[in-house]
């Protein structure tokens, strides 16, 4: 925007508080020095306030600070504008590169796409074109490699590729020969940005972060099998002991867990529906607090947390949250609990273990103290994270640590047909849909019209009037597909709309997907370090990816939309609404770590990259007390029987091994 221009327009500026150290007064006082000509002086002279009454030196240096910042952001900006480009990227780059910003991107202007500034390599790629990079410049191919790498990580969940492909994804995409990218690959090889890692005779190639973090768990796990083991503790009275204050007799295999877990201080717990984690895992507290350990609980999301919470009966956090995680002014979230500041715990317990990416694990062994014990749990057969790697089925295919996999269905479980078509559908086996006095529904349908309205009548009127069920609190519409024509995007419009729907007096703001009203349901897209909320005394900071939440009130003129986020109360701005989307409905990868009373999923349409068992699984272990699926056999069948494995590029399971000694 342009600066005012009249004295008493300049006045009003400076009295706004727009500079540091600026009050009225003073901006009255450098105003009636110098009059229009105030900005010039603070731009060009900004000693030469030194000539306003009862300036100080200390002072004026600090106005001169100031003001420099701002006209050099100004300058970004405008500077910028000239491009094309937002004044957002401006801003950016100025905060995280500072006064030398523009000299820096003249020389690389693929700074820009760097994670701090956030550019998209596209756009970055024009903005060179513009300044004259050839296409063959060591910078423009560096940034091609590192956009290639970081695009895998995001949608294949490739922590590193193989050579060879890496070196033709980038040749096809930038249309540049063999020779521009050896040039930049090597370049970037020894500066370390890119790190060579050889499996057999064949070369895979990481970004920096992500074979730091590999490399961290291979070395941090060799190091805690070398903690030494317990000493003469009669496990067998503490198991003993549990079962009879519990009144529970224990699988044999439950005892092996809880032996293992304390005697040999790791543990990989896992099983499906049924078969007794939860109290197996509440045997293993036990046991350990009855030796005066420290025990903290976390799982990778706020749902999941609260859900272990409720069946342990003892505090969970989550990871993030348990290592007090902070946003830095460039919006990189750093972690203050890590090897100088460490977890003071006996014992950590992380459930959900699947959902956990390689990342998020490496910062959490980097907080455990020497000595730490750790508890993992989950379930191997749901869907790998959401972030790069494949860290669990990893960890139990390396043999580091000791594994117990629970597999007898307890007899209250067998009643469930929802866990018993969930074993069936892990195990290969077509789930049984021709009981009609059970938990588990099928209906037939195979066209999209019906498919949508026996939905919407189950969600809004039938379940409801049958079960007592809130549509909003207790069901829970789940998709493979976030798009399509009964994807996530479309279920949630007609849910709204049935749901939620507009009125006189209530209010409502659009997004790009959505429009959002006072009453819908919604759900938090991406971790957010920095947002506060309220719950009764309590205060805290972060509202993460998967939260579902209702919009309590929209204030417009205030800027502020109020949202419930089960009991934590956050205030969002309108610009903040792109972090949120309606959760009438969600995709099955959002489900994940969540469980609901009744969850009704359409089955129905092509979606070949979804069609498979661990994705249908997933879905029906979410389910507590009622499942209906609305679509074909056919596609159930198609599911169940697709046992593609995701496959991802990791070297985590040959560093495990070669780490902890247990070649293979």
């Amino acid at each position: 925007r342009k600066l005012p221009d009249t004295t008493e327009n300049i006045r009003r500026y400076l009295a706004s508080g727009v500079m540091k150290g600026i009050g009225k007064a003073l901006a009255n006082k450098i105003v009636d020095t110098f009059g229009t000509k105030t900005f010039d002086v603070m731009e060009h002279e900004p000693m030469r306030l030194m000539e306003v009454r009862g300036m100080t030196k200390a002072k004026c240096e600090e106005i001169a600070r100031e003001a420099g910042h701002i006209f050099s952001l100004r300058s970004m900006i405008a500077y910028f504008e000239g491009y094309g480009v937002k004044s957002r990227y401006a801003m950016r780059v100025y905060r995280v590169l500072g006064d030398s910003a523009r000299k820096k991107v003249e020389q690389n202007p693929y700074l820009l796409c760097g994670e701090e500034i956030g550019m998209s390599f596209q756009k970055a790629d024009a903005f060179a074109h513009m300044l004259g990079i050839e296409d063959t410049a060591i910078c423009r191919v560096s940034a091609g490699i590192q956009y290639i790498l970081a695009h895998n990580q995001n949608t294949n969940g490739h922590t590193c590729l193989p050579l060879e492909r890496l070196e033709k994804s980038t040749l096809e995409f930038l249309k540049i020969n063999e020779k521009a990218f050896y040039d930049a690959y090597n370049a970037e090889i020894k500066e370390e940005h890119l790190i060579e890692y050889c499996k057999g005779e064949r070369a895979f190639i990481y970004p920096e972060n992500y074979y730091k973090a590999e490399k961290y768990i291979a070395d941090k796990i060799a190091l805690m099998r070398e903690y030494p083991k317990a000493g003469e503790t009669d496990f067998e009275s503490l198991i003993e002991e549990s079962s009879q204050e519990k009144n529970i007799t224990y699988a044999e295999m439950q005892k092996m867990a809880i032996r293992s877990a304390l005697s040999e201080g790791m543990l990989i717990l896992t099983g499906g529906p049924g078969t007794g984690k939860t109290t197996t895992l509440n045997a293993i507290i036990d046991c350990f607090r009855k030796q005066n350990f420290s025990v903290m609980i976390s799982a990778p999301t706020g749902r999941a947390a609260k859900r272990i919470s409720d069946l342990t009966g003892y505090e969970a956090k989550t990871i993030h949250r348990l290592l007090e995680c902070k946003m830095t002014p460039t919006g990189q979230a750093t972690f203050s609990r890590n090897e100088s500041n460490p977890l003071m715990c006996d014992v950590l317990i992380v459930d959900e273990m699947s959902m956990v990416d390689v990342m998020l694990f490496s910062n959490l062994l980097r907080a455990l103290k020497t000595g730490c014990r750790m508890i993992l749990v989950g379930d191997s057969d749901q869907l790998p994270s959401v972030g790069a790697g494949k860290l669990l089925a990893h960890l139990i295919q390396s043999g580091c640590m000791p594994v117990v996999t629970l597999t007898e269905i307890f007899r209250q479980a067998q009643q469930s047909c929802i866990v018993m078509n969930a074993h069936r559908i892990v195990n290969g086996y077509l789930p049984d849909i021709t009981r009609k006095d059970s938990d588990f529904f099928f209906f037939h349908r195979t066209e999209y019209a019906q498919t949508m309205q026996l939905l919407l009548d189950l969600v809004c009127r039938r379940l409801p009037k049958a079960y007592h069920y809130s549509p909003t609190k207790d069901i829970q519409v789940i998709a493979p597909s976030r798009v399509g024509t009964v994807g996530v995007l479309e279920l949630n419009k007609a849910l709204q709309a049935r749901l939620n729907p507009p009125t006189a007096g209530k209010a409502q703001v659009k997004s790009v997907e959505y429009t959002f009203r006072e009453g819908d349901k919604v759900m938090q897209t991406r971790n957010n370090y920095d947002i506060t909320w309220s719950k009764d005394d309590e205060n805290g900071e972060g509202i993460f990816n998967g939260d579902i939440g209702e919009i309590l009130a929209i204030h417009k003129k205030q800027d502020e939309i109020i949202i419930d986020f089960e009991g934590r109360i956050a205030v969002y701005t309108i610009s903040m609404m792109e972090q949120l989307s309606l959760a009438y409905a969600i995709t099955v990868h959002k489900s994940q770590g969540s469980e609901f009373e009744a969850v009704v999923m359409p089955l129905i349409g092509k979606y070949e990259k979804l069609s498979y068992r661990n994705l249908l699984y997933t879905a029906v272990t979410r389910a507590k007390k009622l499942l209906i699926i609305i679509g074909t056999p056919q596609k159930i069948q198609e599911m169940t029987e697709n046992n593609r494995r995701i496959n991802r590029y990791s070297c985590l399971l040959d560093m495990l091994r070669k780490s902890t000694g247990e070649i293979v």
